[in-house]
This record gives C-alpha cells, structure tokens and sequence, in this order.
C-alpha cells in the first residue's frame, strides 16, 4: 500500500507539472527518479536485475535510465530517427512535393477534407496488419499521407489527430501482445486474430471513421479554423512548393512510397520468406532517392553533401521525440519497480468480482495505466501472466478475460500525450503532444464504451 501511495503522489506531480508546461523530458524523468529511489529506498523490489547492478541501489537508480537509454537508442529509437531522416530528405529533393502533385487532381475534386480525413483513416487500417509498429505506422504516414492533407486543405491537427489513431487496436498477427494473448490462450496468433480480433476491429473501424472525423471537425471549429484557412494553407503551400520543389520531376512521387512497398512486399502476410524491417526500408530508400538525385543532377559532390539532411532529419528526431520517449519509459519503468502497478492487480484479483465485474474494473485500470505509462505493452505485459489463474478461480476461459484486457490497453496508449507515435507525429509537424492528444483522447473514450457494449453482448 505504501508503494501505491507514493506512485499517486508523484503521479500527481508529474500530471501537474506538465498541465502547467514545464519541460516534459524533465518532468518524466524526476518522475521516473522520484519513484525508483523510493523503491530502491524501501525496498519495494529491484530496481535492476542482478547481472545489471552496480551493487549499490542508489546508482541503479541511474543506470535503470542509462540502460532504458541505449535500449530504446538501438531499437525504436533508431527506427524512428531513420524515419525522421528520410522524411527530412524527401522534403529537401521535393519528392513530397512530386506526391502531392500526382495527386493534386483526383483530390481538388473532394470538396470537403474531412471526407479525405476519412480516406485517410481507412487507408490506414488497411496497412496496420503490415505495420504492427504504432509508431512506426505513424511515421511512416507522416511521410506519405501528412503532406497531402496539408497541401489539399485539411487542418495540420485534424491530420495528426487521424495519423495519431492509425493504430487504435493492436491487431495481426505481428502485435507484441496479440502473440503474447495468443500463447496464453494456448491458440495459434492467426486464429486468435481471425476469430477474435477481426470481427471487433472491422466493426469498429467503420464506426470509429465516423467519430474520428466528427471530434476533428468539433476541433476545428472550437480552435476557429474554417475554410478560409484552408484556403490561404493550400496556397501557402503551393507558393512554398513551387519556389523550392518546382523541378522536381513527378517520377521523384515514387521515392516517399518505396520504404511502404518495401515492408508490404517482404512480409510474412505477403507470404515472402525475405523480411524488412521499417529501418532497412528507409536506408535502402533514402540510397534510391540518392541515386536519382545523382542522376538529376550530376554532380556528385553536391549529392553526397545532401546526405547531410538525412542525419540532420534524425538528430531532430533524437532531440524533440526520442528523448522524451526514453524519459517517458523510465516514469512507466519507475510505476512498475515500485509494485504500485502489482498492487492493484493483487487488489483486483482478491476483490471476489465475477467475469464481468473482473473485466470492467481489470480494463479501466488497463486503460489508466496504458495512459499514465504511454504503453499499451507495459500494462498489459504485466497483468496478462496472471489472467490464467484469475480466469480458473472465476471458472471462465482465459479468452474472456484477456482478450477485452488486450484491446483496452491500445485505447489508453492512444489517448495518451507521452506515448512514442503521439510524441513522434506531433514533434515532426511541430505541435505539442498534448494538442494532438486531445485530438485521440475524446475517439478513444467513444471506442470504450463501444467495446465494453460489444463485449457484453458477445461473451
């Protein structure tokens, strides 16, 4: 109980401090500190594991962040910096520019741009089983889809907000936690998302491209954006694109396309025995675009220089997204080391609900806590062990229990402001977390309401 309390206490703090605009890297990470010096002052648990310590708790309060670090560096946080470079790079050649060209027409005769945001939103579904990565997803739509909402009158936080959503539910058989509830359920991860997941999510993808693109439209109209704006951004963009993207040839629209063409093609839903990951996509990608500029231009000096932007695309990346990516692990990583997140759990197991009272109160905590902690994962990876055991003392399957938990967990990492995709999109358009995340928050309250009336009526 103590652990609970002083989580809620710096909880608090933390939420206050960002609600009044103080740096939120920093805000995170004193979070993050506060809680694992209280773990390792309390003795709550571990703060590292054993072959990790330094041997004296006070510095693996340190070394938790430094190790986080050089984790999230090497892995998400390299895709991320890799998507970053290449969309820098796509913007200096005016390969964004040449998309939205080819584009220009079919698209100047949709009147209205909340119906290109539901396009949008649809399109986006269709690659999610493709792109299990949330922000990964998310990126790469920045690159291909952003630009063209701008430039064909939608507002930059409507389009965010759409973006943001991409991956609403984590489905298909590449999620982390669709193969983790797969296992525990002891079926195959295709079955577990043909049977389970598919029915839900095409249900809720119609439903939801509606209220997506009505809260968007509310949005808007609160913040005074109107059709004139529209209007002077699609010229603004238009006077941008042809003072610096006017030679740019149309076969450049290619080049923002491949690292997507590539993923799809050598995947395991694509049926090739060859796999590509999102950063050896944008390499690879950003090597094209390098020869056709060589091609363009011929000169080889110039080229290579231009090689710079990629790595200047990154670091702005590193800067203003993974850092505070890093910063918002180490807080979530400081919640579960404290146990604060284990005591509940224990609380909800021992409070004699029934399956359903189990599930509803089970998901909100799922939901608060994907939200706090900016991952749907570290919620979910953490009860999801238990549901066995719960699910044999209520006497129900293990599907009943955990497959509700696993939808939840998406919706609260979705509405939430330090969750990696949010971070990431708002960081590349220039926006604050928080304005794209009440973009998603109010879509996502609607799709718990809906999926709790779907799973009582279902199970």
């Amino acid at each position: 109980m103590t652990s609970l309390i002083i989580a809620g206490i710096v909880i608090v703090l933390v939420v206050t401090l960002l609600i009044k605009g103080f740096y939120p890297q920093a805000a995170l990470f004193l979070g993050g500190l506060l809680l694992l010096g209280a773990t390792a002052a309390f003795d709550f648990g571990e703060v590292l594991s054993a072959d990790k310590s330094t041997n004296f708790a006070a510095f693996d309060v340190f070394k938790a962040f430094c190790t986080g670090f050089s984790s999230r560096i090497a892995g998400l946080g390299l895709t991320l910096m890799a998507i970053g470079g290449f969309s820098r790079y796509m913007e200096y050649v005016g390969a964004s520019g040449a998309l939205f060209s080819v584009f220009e027409k079919p698209l100047s005769k949709i009147k209205s741009p909340y119906v290109l945001l539901a396009a949008a939103f649809i399109c986006s579904q269709c690659l999610v089983a493709f792109v299990p990565s949330h922000a990964g997803l998310a990126l790469l739509l920045m690159v291909m889809l952003y630009p063209i909402l701008i430039r064909s009158g939608c507002s930059p936080l409507s389009s965010l907000g759409v973006i943001g959503c991409c991956q609403f539910m984590d489905i298909g058989p590449g999620a982390g936690s669709s193969i983790l509830a797969a296992q525990i359920c002891g079926m195959d991860v295709s079955e577990y998302f043909v049977y389970y997941q598919m029915p839900l999510w095409l249900g809720m993808t119609v439903i939801m491209t509606f209220v997506i693109v009505f809260v968007q439209r509310c949005w808007d109209r609160h913040e005074g954006w109107n059709e004139r704006l529209a209007h002077a951004q699609v010229l603004a963009a238009k006077n941008a694109s042809d003072k610096s993207e006017k030679r740019a040839p149309k076969i450049y629209a290619v080049l923002p396309v491949i690292p997507l063409v590539l993923i799809i093609c050598f995947s395991k839903v694509a049926g090739s025995s060859i796999r590509m990951d999102v950063l050896t996509a944008m390499v690879i990608s950003t090597s094209v675009a390098i020869v056709f500029e060589l091609v363009r231009h011929r000169n080889l000096r110039t080229v290579l220089a231009s090689f710079q932007n990629f790595f200047e695309g990154m670091g702005k990346i590193l800067v203003g997204v993974v850092s505070l990516i890093v910063c918002g692990e180490f807080f979530a990583s400081g919640i579960i080391k404290s146990g604060a997140l284990a005591t509940l759990i224990q609380a909800a197991d021992s409070a004699g609900f029934g399956l359903g009272s189990m599930v509803f109160f089970a998901g909100i905590l799922m939901i608060v806590m994907a939200f706090i902690m900016g991952s749907g994962n570290a919620a979910f990876f953490s009860f999801a062990p238990l549901t066995p055991e719960i699910a044999s003392a209520l006497g129900v399957p293990i599907i009943s229990l955990l497959f509700p938990l696993q939808i939840f967990v998406s919706y609260g990492r979705v509405a939430s402001p330090i969750t990696g995709a949010i971070i990431a999109v708002a960081g590349m358009a220039g926006y604050s977390p928080f304005q794209v995340a009440k973009r998603t928050c109010i879509p996502m309250a609607f799709a718990i309401v809906l999926t709790y009336i779907y799973y009582y009526i279902v199970f």
